[in-house]
């Protein structure tokens, strides 16, 4: 496969959404995560392009065929004092794996990074997915082993959320 030739990396559209799921889908059923994904179509439709998106997608074709996606967001860093890109979730389905297909798409969100003035591309990886890590590395990425992620969800979130004395300022 060459590869400018046939794969295109483009913005997702709101008529992408079923691409979308059915990727994200795919992605859970690799991390063996299925029983956790319960994202809907509407979900999609209303945190990807509602009012207030919260998050962009692209798409990685091969012709007419829908192979890969990366999910991202805005962060920004204190430190450096400027945004950056938070790469939620890469994926390419298996059967289109070694193509060159994940490279494309972190190219693709490090030159947005780049053409913005951004300061960072991070994201996180399960530390069992041995491939993803080995070829992270590979670009030049660097495994950040002294930080720890925490997740507040579910009841816990709603508690913790419930504690606030006053109503919290809409930013």
């Amino acid at each position: 496969m060459s590869r400018d030739a046939e794969v295109r990396i483009v913005a997702a559209r709101e008529e992408d959404v079923p691409i979308i799921l059915a990727l994200i889908r795919a992605l859970a059923e690799y991390e063996k995560l299925l029983h956790e994904c319960v994202a809907t179509e509407a979900d999609l439709h209303r945190w990807l392009f509602g009012p207030r998106p919260a998050a962009k997608t692209v798409l990685a074709f091969v012709g007419e065929t829908p192979v890969g996606f990366a999910l991202f967001f805005e962060n920004f860093s204190t430190f450096l004092g400027r945004p950056g890109i938070y790469l939620e979730d890469l994926f390419v389905r298996e059967e289109w794996r070694g193509r060159g297909i994940g490279r494309r798409l972190l190219e693709h969100l490090a030159a947005l990074a780049v053409e913005q003035g951004f300061g960072r591309l991070e994201w996180a990886v399960l530390d069992w997915n041995a491939p993803s890590i080995a070829f992270y590395r590979s670009l030049g990425a660097r495994l950040l082993d002294e930080w720890k992620i925490f997740r507040l969800t579910g009841d816990a979130l709603t508690s913790l959320g419930r504690r606030a004395m006053t109503p919290v300022d809409r930013v």
